[in-house]
């Protein structure tokens, strides 16, 4: 049995905010962006040639107070050009980590959800 992990709620206080950090800034596609109605609005965004995306936005109901996601992991194949081309876009990240052979560098959205880049080594 099949098990995909497709979609990630993010809790976020500011939807525009958010929006342009992460399409902007981190480079995510933007899937949809839509208002089905009562003040409800819907934004899901995907990693480039991620097969899970994230999800925010408006009258969705949360129990998670924003910025209380942390360490959702974004696995690159070279870290070291991730890291720069996310310097160059303008997030602030750690420098990269070598954790025993396994890469790691860390940012934040602007509400404070926390991801980590991630280098794992060629088998």
């Amino acid at each position: 049995m099949d098990m995909k992990l497709e979609l990630v709620p993010l809790p976020v206080t500011d939807v525009e905010r958010s929006l342009a950090f992460y399409v902007e800034k981190v480079g995510f596609h933007l899937d949809h962006d839509v208002q089905p109605g009562n003040g409800m609005r819907v934004i899901q965004l995907t990693p480039p040639g991620s097969a899970c995306s994230i999800v925010f936005g408006t009258g969705m109901g949360s129990a998670n107070a924003p910025g209380s996601i942390q360490n959702l992991h974004l696995v690159v194949k070279d870290i070291a050009a991730a890291h720069t081309l996310l310097l160059e876009r303008g997030v602030e990240l750690s420098e990269v980590q070598d954790m025993g052979g396994v890469k790691y560098a860390y940012f934040a959205d602007p509400d404070g959800n926390s991801w980590a880049l991630q280098e794992i080594p060629a088998r």
